[in-house]
């Protein structure tokens, strides 16, 4: 089984969510919104409801979510984002479905299922024209490098992540020769 890697070009993460916007999938988009802007795992996601993110007396979505974190326990708060809070109310549904599951399947009162989430943005992936594996974790760890590049510190990267170790965190952020030869071609401009 191979490793997943992060989507490198801002762009291309970019256009998956607005292909499904184009399209009229609201749900599929602000699904890769999330995955993207907030580095949670999907079977985090698609556990959360409604309530957990948009308050329906103000018509307004919330700039943070709690959360303990299936994989750790822990507990996670996350910043929404200008982007994910603007997804998020595109896409809110009447008050009378306060309690229902953010990412919820079009036959079921339930959430969509991992397995649907991963073919969501598999498909859209190829869509686009993203020729590399990309599944639901390439997403989270989409966010991380993407963060990286733009000097966000690693060490609040594994914050982020809730990572155990810093370790961890540099295999999340998949750097390439590409990118270590763009490190020492800034330090030949400074020098």
């Amino acid at each position: 089984m191979s490793t997943t890697q992060p989507i490198r070009d801002p762009n291309q993460a970019k256009a998956m969510y607005e292909l499904c916007r184009n399209r009229g999938q609201l749900r599929n988009s602000l699904l890769i919104i999330f995955c993207v802007h907030t580095a949670l795992r999907i079977s985090d996601i698609l556990k959360l409801r409604w309530d957990d993110a948009y308050d329906f007396e103000t018509h307004t979505p919330l700039k943070y979510i709690t959360l303990t974190e299936k994989k750790t326990g822990k507990m996670q708060t996350v910043f929404l984002n200008n982007t994910v809070r603007a997804a998020l109310s595109i896409y809110a549904p009447s008050s009378a479905e306060t309690g229902a599951f953010l990412f919820k399947s079009r036959h079921r009162t339930s959430a969509i299922s991992r397995i649907q989430a991963y073919r969501i943005i598999r498909q859209t992936a190829e869509d686009v024209g993203i020729e590399n594996r990309v599944s639901c974790h390439s997403l989270r760890k989409t966010f991380g490098y993407l963060a990286w590049k733009n000097g966000v510190s690693p060490a609040i990267l594994v914050e982020i992540y809730n990572h155990s170790s810093l370790a961890v965190t540099r295999r999340y952020l998949g750097v390439t020769q590409d990118d270590k030869d763009d490190v020492y071609q800034r330090m030949s401009l400074l020098i």
